[in-house]
């Protein structure tokens, strides 16, 4: 009898898992509405893909209009245009925005994505940040979180990342991966899940030194964040009364539970990742467990963000676009 009642409780457990990673937002007696989202490829799309797929399958509280992009200039473009209800976006541009906008474009939401930043060679006698003196270190995005992390980490070092180093930017990752196949003495900054796609193209190379690690020996410096998620003030005027304001708050429950699906079941995630073209399954579920794809809101939001905000600026204030971001910058929910 007791042989029966554990098969029975565990068939009950099991049924209660599938529900719970296959729960429903949607609400029949909620009229949907249209939210219109944009992802770059990479860390941030990843969280989302569980909550896109939901939508696609009407699953959710509204009908969630999803875009991926491969640049952040194209998602701040179309945030200026007003394509965009919802971005995930850097974190150091999304406060250059703000202050550029003079706070009129849009509030962060939620950190999205920690430390994934690695600095990448052929050579294995690269193991210390004094090693990358005289190398030419190739990057993308110029101007962009990655730029100002690296900045910051060699400065605390004691290393000149004017005069010790020099910088080649390139457009996009996939120039960083070709020019390290042609030039093997070259080290890349590259982030997850990058820096898994050039491994699989170019024989012998790994990640030396990963500034997650050298960041966090950095007195004071807080916590590394690579990505948030922002919401602009066009869209949240349109949230006039309790109900439209509810639409928000279904989005952000689900954009949470779509991260945590994500980090707890890697293989279906990485199916799905696939499924959408974001990046091939096989590369996906070997990067996500090195993605450090997350979801903090509200005061902690505020007070790891803020933190990260005052180590770039310490650099370079423009980093940040000149000025720390003030409370109007945070979303409360």
């Amino acid at each position: 009898m007791k042989k029966y009642l554990f098969i029975f409780m565990a068939a009950i457990l099991l049924l209660t898992g599938c529900a719970s990673n296959n729960a429903s937002y949607k609400d029949e007696k909620h009229e949907q509405k249209t939210i219109k989202v944009a992802a770059l490829k990479g860390p941030t799309s990843m969280g989302l893909v569980k909550l896109f797929k939901d939508s696609d399958e009407g699953n959710s509280y509204d009908k969630y209009e999803y875009t991926i992009l491969n640049s952040p200039e194209e998602v701040v473009a179309g945030l200026s245009k007003g394509e965009f209800d919802i971005a995930a976006i850097p974190s150091n541009l999304a406060s250059i925005l703000y202050n550029k906008s003079k706070g009129q474009m849009l509030k962060v939401l939620a950190i999205n994505t920690g430390s994934v930043l690695n600095i990448a060679s052929k050579d294995e006698s690269i193991k210390t940040l004094e090693d990358l003196k005289g190398k030419t270190i190739v990057a993308s995005g110029k101007g962009a979180t990655p730029e100002f992390v690296l900045r910051f980490i060699l400065e605390k070092n004691g290393i000149d990342p004017d005069k010790d180093v020099t910088f080649d930017f390139k457009s996009e990752h996939t120039e960083v991966v070709a020019d390290l196949a042609k030039n093997p003495d070259h080290v890349a900054l590259l982030p997850e899940p990058f820096l898994t796609v050039a491994k699989g193209k170019v024989e012998g190379l790994d990640s030396r030194i990963s500034l997650g690690d050298e960041w966090s020996k950095i007195e004071g410096a807080g916590e590394l964040i690579a990505g948030v998620a922002v919401v602009s003030n066009k869209y949240l005027q349109t949230l006039e009364s309790d109900e439209d304001k509810l639409s928000l708050e279904k989005f952000l429950d689900h954009y949470k539970d779509s991260v945590d699906f994500a980090n707890k079941n890697t293989a279906d995630a990485a199916k799905i990742i696939g499924e959408m073209n974001i990046f091939p399954e096989e590369v996906a579920v070997k990067a996500i467990p090195n993605c450090k794809i997350m979801y903090e809101d509200s005061d902690k939001m505020k007070e790891d963000l803020s933190k990260f905000y005052e180590s770039l600026f310490s650099v370079n204030p423009k980093s940040i676009g000149g000025a720390l971001p003030d409370e109007g910058f945070y979303y409360e929910r």
